[in-house]
């Protein structure tokens, strides 16, 4: 279910927007950031990608528009990957049919019910996973 899953709102999304499932996310962090702009390290960590991963996929990103890559003052090492105005319109368009495709996938052929139960393992497995987190 979830390759499935996974794979339609990837396709849906691409032929909407033009983003990928990848970009969205991306997008997604830093649209919930007050100043749209985040650490690399810490992006890594939200979205659960390997360091090199992001770095390519960053890149990918900026190289279309959608984001931009300013060094750290305060280190020397560090970088935030920033929100441009171009990402900023992309997520806004994509978002809407997005939440609509996710809906009539999924939620919509669940009960209140259903969701409730949903929502319950999905604590208890996340609650097993936080217990066993590598450092």
């Amino acid at each position: 279910m979830n390759s499935q899953l996974t794979a339609r709102l990837h396709r849906q999304l691409q032929a909407d927007s033009g983003l990928s499932l990848a970009d969205f996310d991306v997008l997604v962090q830093l649209t919930g950031r007050p100043d749209g702009r985040v650490r690399v390290l810490e992006l890594a960590r939200a979205l659960q990608w390997e360091k090199s991963r992001l770095s390519h996929h960053i890149a990918r990103m900026q190289r279309r528009g959608l984001v931009a890559r300013e060094d750290c003052p305060d280190d020397a090492r560090g970088a935030y990957t920033v929100l441009t105005p171009l990402g900023r319109q992309a997520i806004e368009q994509a978002a809407p049919r997005h939440v609509e495709t996710v809906r009539a996938l999924f939620f919509d052929q669940l009960t209140a019910e259903h969701v409730d139960a949903l929502q319950a393992i999905a604590h208890r497995v996340l609650s097993r996973l936080e217990d066993n987190a590598q450092p």
